[in-house]
């Protein structure tokens, strides 16, 4: 995985361990997250299918994007679409692509690069990988995070925010054996350089064989964790946890992950995404591409949307100039 990686870890910040009277978050549910296919026919994994709403809050929806090594003319995205009442986070750890928005926002991601698209009041935007990738094929994979806001931001004017990988807070586990990139939030006095409206923390840890990362966790966020690669263990009885699980885990001052001793050649470290943040407790009316607290407020989405108020599509050679139907754009 080519998203930021340390030499010597040694040289940076070592994370606090356990001490007297902090609790290892116990794990409370493991799924597997089931296949599909997302935009116009990319491979997904749908991280949080089978979990409940109120153990997620306040993120919605993830997919895990490929891993996926593309043949040339394969690489797929998504055509125009909607989207109020969230922010989407799109973390590019292999490959490229290309982000456009109704609001002026977008650009290209690569390696370790993280596009936080806030939708707010309402935008249309495009995701697609670049002409060069699609000639060329070659490796892509990634997450996309939906993360939910509170009742009095959902209104809130659209922005972007273009994170880079050199801008992602570092730090090591106590035996050096784990690289912790945060990318929002903050760590153990480590902070991350993405902006939210709702408290979180968003980490990609990478815990050698052998290695096991003590993860500081703020005990009043929820705590999610992504097996993006790898085998290995979570909390103190030592969960086993494999590529495409997601472990839902209980209250407590710590994240424990452990490595497998033994890797395969393909993933050959532990590679996991600890998400979590407080739960707003509000109410959620979900369909397709908005998130918001009561049908009527969907409702009027859609009537939004298809009475172009939603934003106009801009003049971008070569971008895609149909809307793709609001009950299935997710991406």
């Amino acid at each position: 995985m080519p998203a930021v990686t340390v030499e010597d870890l040694t040289v940076l910040h070592r994370v606090k361990v356990p001490g007297l009277g902090d609790r290892v978050r116990p794990v409370r549910q493991v799924i597997d997250a089931p296949s599909g296919f997302e935009g116009e026919g990319f491979p997904v994994r749908r991280a949080f299918a089978g979990v409940d709403l109120r153990d997620l809050d306040p993120f919605v929806h993830m997919d895990q994007m490929g891993e996926v090594d593309y043949a040339p003319g394969e690489p797929k995205g998504t055509s125009w679409h909607p989207h109020r009442g969230f922010e989407t986070v799109t973390y590019i750890i292999d490959g490229i692509f290309d982000h456009q928005d109704s609001n002026g926002g977008g650009g290209t991601i690569t390696n370790g690069d993280t596009q936080w698209m806030t939708a707010g009041s309402g935008l249309l935007h495009i995701e697609a990988p670049p002409e060069s990738l699609v000639m060329s094929g070659g490796l892509f994979h990634g997450i996309q995070l939906w993360v939910n806001l509170p009742r009095d931001a959902k209104w809130n004017a659209p922005r972007y925010q273009d994170i880079r990988a050199g801008q992602v807070g570092l730090a090591a586990s106590s035996d050096a054996g784990a690289l912790v990139r945060v990318i929002a939030g903050e760590v153990d006095g480590v902070a991350g350089p993405g902006s939210t409206y709702t408290p979180m923390a968003m980490v990609h840890a990478t815990v050698a064989p052998g290695a096991q990362l003590e993860l500081p966790w703020d005990a009043s966020y929820n705590a999610l964790v992504y097996v993006l690669g790898g085998r290995g263990t979570l909390g103190i009885d030592g969960t086993p946890v494999r590529t495409g699980n997601l472990a839902v885990l209980g209250t407590g001052d710590f994240v424990s992950v452990a490595a497998d001793g033994s890797q395969d050649t393909r993933t050959p470290a532990l590679d996991v995404l600890v998400i979590g943040g407080q739960p707003i407790n509000e109410p959620i009316a979900w369909a397709g591409p908005f998130v918001m607290n009561t049908r009527s407020e969907v409702v009027e989405a859609f009537e939004d949307f298809q009475k172009g108020r939603l934003g106009t599509i801009p003049a971008v050679h070569g971008a895609p100039t149909h809307l793709q139907e609001a009950d299935t754009g997710r991406a």
